[in-house]
């Protein structure tokens, strides 16, 4: 259906998180390295209880290999940062789109941000608050764009 990608994930208990949420909702994860842990660390399998075994993400060495592959395909790519002002409800996701988010402690480089602009997205936060927990923002955003397709997503189930 969807697929998330972690940017040079640093926390692995959110990652594991993560990986859960993935498996619940039919998404596909993609890590790009490096890591601030071993993808092996048993905080991720914790945090992912059980289904990490089930859920076989694709690491990738880079953005370069990522991107290399995924610029074949039709999907878009969504970047979620803090740094941009169109929210995450303003755009129309479709099955098949990478939803992308950075590491827990710098967010997404801005060389991406400001590469692909007019795919950022932004999730609307109390002007206090500085960031969203990684698990949770991934989550706020697959799961608009589940609503959005709820038709395909009940099919898939």
């Amino acid at each position: 259906m969807f697929n998330i990608v972690l940017v040079n994930p640093q926390i692995p208990n959110n990652t594991g998180a993560i990986g859960r949420i993935c498996i619940n909702t039919q998404a596909k994860l993609h890590l790009i390295s490096p890591f601030g842990f071993d993808i092996d660390e048993k905080a991720v399998r914790r945090a992912g209880l059980d289904y990490w075994k089930q859920l076989n993400p694709i690491v990738w060495e880079n953005w370069e290999s990522f991107y290399t592959h995924v610029s074949k395909t039709n999907s878009t790519l969504y970047f979620a940062t803090t740094k941009r002002d169109r929210t995450h409800w303003d755009v129309r996701y479709k099955p098949d789109d990478f939803l992308i988010f950075g590491s827990e402690t710098t967010g997404l480089p801005m060389s991406l941000i400001e590469a692909f602009e007019s795919q950022t997205i932004t999730i609307p936060m109390a002007k206090e608050g500085r960031s969203l927990n990684l698990a949770v923002a991934t989550s706020i955003v697959l799961y608009e764009a589940i609503r959005q397709n709820f038709s395909a997503f009940e099919e898939r189930m």
